[in-house]
């Protein structure tokens, strides 16, 4: 085949290969830094691009504060002897005379098993009425029910027992070791101590919330500041509801890290460090540690502090780049704090789409090259 044959021959192969790459895009995990950037408000799009600094990280280190109201806190302890509407009392009742008003026939004493105190707080004693039980501890009750009954019969002697002490109970469900309905009792007046009662959480420790519904009002606290700080565990009353579960938080993993996908809160707080490690780190053949992004929708306030206005209303699209590469840029990262639904996203180091391109292009190339070579030879063969 002549020289000439030959040239043309790879001239078309080549031309074959560009428009075969050029017809399609590159495979990539994501936008690269240009088309994020393209996207700001300086460029006719509608998200705010800051670099991170010592004053982005301050004004957006958000963290959910969680803690029960002084309301909450400042509730005493109800007494471990204090009736209460729907418990059980054992009453015995002595009369200094053979033939009582109470007792059968050569017996002094009476005995009432069971008195249950009724929904408004009552109980009913023969020839004593009905007396005021709930909010009154066994020895009220006991003088009560004596003053009564000694105007109708001499010096008698009354002892009040508290039987079971279910008149005020909590509901305890979620992540806890057995969920059910459990009495305010002597040992278990505290919310910490109920918890115990019903065999502990069951989830981590680092990511367990614990609510309390109190009269149509809801409060949460982290479950590890309920045990670090003694004021949070504060005194139950009866219908209280106690929710244990998990926190909810999370963010979105994309791009170039070692996994792609929507990850929970480990732990109260979580830096932009710790999400990167959390997910498999950067991945070393392809990321780009200069174009490490956060993505979020900053409420209104957040994003006038960071951008020193005051005319922003409602939420804004905010962009947060971290370069790991700058002196501080590790230390950026370590400081600021990554929020609920926020979207990490790692680019593509340039050098791995220009790996990307070379290798689309030699492959149609060498198979070009080898249908040119078998042209040449059955051109030669035939000449």
């Amino acid at each position: 085949m002549k020289p000439s044959t030959k040239r043309w021959v790879k001239t078309v192969a080549l031309l074959a290969a560009v428009s075969l790459l050029a017809a399609c895009a590159l495979p990539r995990s994501g936008p690269n830094k240009r088309e994020i950037f393209s996207g700001s408000v300086q460029r006719e799009g509608d998200a705010f691009v800051l670099s991170v600094n010592d004053r982005v990280t301050r004004a957006t280190a958000l963290v959910p504060a969680l803690g029960f109201s002084e309301g909450f806190r400042n509730a005493s302890t109800l007494g471990s002897d204090t009736i209460r509407a729907g418990d059980t009392l054992g009453l015995t009742i002595w009369e200094n005379v053979d033939d009582g008003l109470l007792a059968a026939e050569t017996a002094n004493a009476t005995v009432l098993e069971e008195v249950q105190v009724d929904g408004s707080g009552f109980i009913f004693v023969p020839y004593a009425g009905r007396i005021r039980a709930a909010g009154n501890s066994p020895e009220a009750i006991r003088r009560v029910i004596t003053s009564s009954l000694s105007e109708q019969t001499p010096d008698p002697q009354v002892e009040v027992r508290r039987l079971a002490g279910d008149g005020s109970t909590v509901s305890l469900l979620g992540a806890v070791g057995g969920q059910g309905v459990y009495a305010i009792e002597r040992p278990t007046r505290t919310l910490a101590a109920m918890l115990a009662r019903a065999g502990g959480i069951t989830i981590t420790p680092e990511v367990a919330q614990v609510s309390v519904t109190r009269g149509g009002q809801t409060e949460t606290i982290w479950f590890q500041d309920l045990h670090a700080q003694p004021g949070y565990d504060i005194a139950l009353r009866g219908g209280d509801k106690i929710l244990v579960e998990q926190d909810t938080r999370a963010f979105t993993a994309l791009g170039a890290t070692g996994a792609q996908a929507r990850v929970p809160f480990e732990t109260q707080t979580l830096s932009a460090v710790e999400a990167i490690a959390t997910v498999g780190g950067l991945l070393p053949a392809s990321a780009d540690p200069t174009g490490v992004f956060v993505l979020r929708n900053e409420p209104a306030e957040i994003a006038n502090q960071v951008l020193g206005r005051n005319d922003l209303t409602g939420a804004q699209r905010m962009i947060y780049v971290l370069d790991l590469t700058k002196p501080n840029g590790m230390f950026m990262a370590r400081d600021f704090v990554v929020r609920d639904q926020d979207t990490l996203y790692v680019t593509e180091a340039p050098y791995a789409q220009w790996a990307k391109a070379i290798s689309a292009l030699t492959t149609p190339l060498g198979a070009v090259s080898t249908l040119a070579s078998t042209a040449v030879t059955i051109s030669d063969s035939g000449s």
